[in-house]
């Protein structure tokens, strides 16, 4: 089958989230560690937020036996540290770290940004600023792929920078209705249609600090999956542009009969889309 041929072997990924920790499923493949908060050089997460996102679009499963591997086991991480231990983060550093990678890109070879990462914009400054600064990457030819956010299910629930209209935003598509329907639904501040597509994210199992297992749930669990499958995607074509991939990935969907402000596109299927 043509989806077990890829790994996303050396498509290089960058990270944003609470760190990386150095866990046996990442051995020999965390190429940079970059900490907006402590400045500390050494990968690091004090939360486990990064590391398990990191587990789900990348970790190769070698502490588990192979039982619990990420969509991508083959690429390279670049992980920039911007949120604490308690999870929070400031605007500031978000955007320093989009001017990190838009001078780096080059040098580490990143493909792919990640950012399982969300605020609510206050004010439309706020929004603006965050959207600017991620579209910037988007310009740059990086694809961008960040979270809807879990403050659904009320509309115009998505986070920044995940409100942007070139990113791709994703959303949960085990999130979306009755009591665990929190995954974040448009229309945006600018009254787009938001997410763009959704895929799973409810009681994910996936790496934690200290070698071991845990689940997780949230649209940030659904991003890396994304982030994965669209690193094997560039390693089977190299030439791809963001906005092709990101026009894949709409035709690549299972319409689940809901709306387009709550489902995007619909749920991703990962077959149909390596098969393209």
């Amino acid at each position: 089958m043509e989806q077990l041929t890829y790994t996303g072997k050396d498509i290089g990924v960058c990270l944003l989230d609470t760190g990386i920790s150095d866990h046996p499923d990442f051995k020999g493949r965390i190429q940079m560690f970059v900490d907006f908060i402590s400045n500390k050089k050494t990968p690091y997460d004090d939360n486990g937020h990064g590391t398990h996102v990191a587990g789900i679009l990348c970790g190769d499963g070698s502490a588990s036996g192979g039982r619990y591997k990420g969509v991508a086991p083959g690429c390279r991480i670049i992980a920039v540290k911007v949120l604490d231990r308690m999870g929070n983060g400031n605007k500031e550093d978000v955007l320093r770290a989009f001017q990190w990678i838009l001078k780096n890109y080059q040098k580490y070879r990143i493909r792919i940004v990640n950012i399982s990462v969300g605020t609510i914009y206050r004010t439309w400054c706020d929004h603006h600023l965050l959207s600017q600064g991620v579209e910037e990457l988007w310009d740059q030819g990086l694809v961008v792929v960040a979270a809807a956010g879990n403050q659904g299910p009320k509309p115009g629930s998505i986070t920044a920078p995940g409100s942007s209209k070139k990113v791709i935003t994703v959303g949960s598509s085990d999130m979306l209705i009755g009591s665990a329907g929190v995954s974040g639904r448009g229309p945006t501040f600018e009254c787009v249609c938001k997410p763009d597509l959704v895929a799973p994210g409810n009681r994910i199992t996936s790496c934690l600090p200290g070698g071991g297992y845990g689940i997780k749930s949230g649209t940030s669990m659904s991003t890396p999956f994304i982030s994965g499958a669209i690193a094997r995607m560039m390693e089977k074509d190299p030439l791809l542009t963001n906005v092709e991939i990101k026009m894949m990935l709409r035709d690549s969907t299972d319409d689940m009969g809901l709306p387009r402000n709550q489902q995007g596109w619909g749920k991703f299927n990962f077959k149909r889309f390596m098969e393209m």
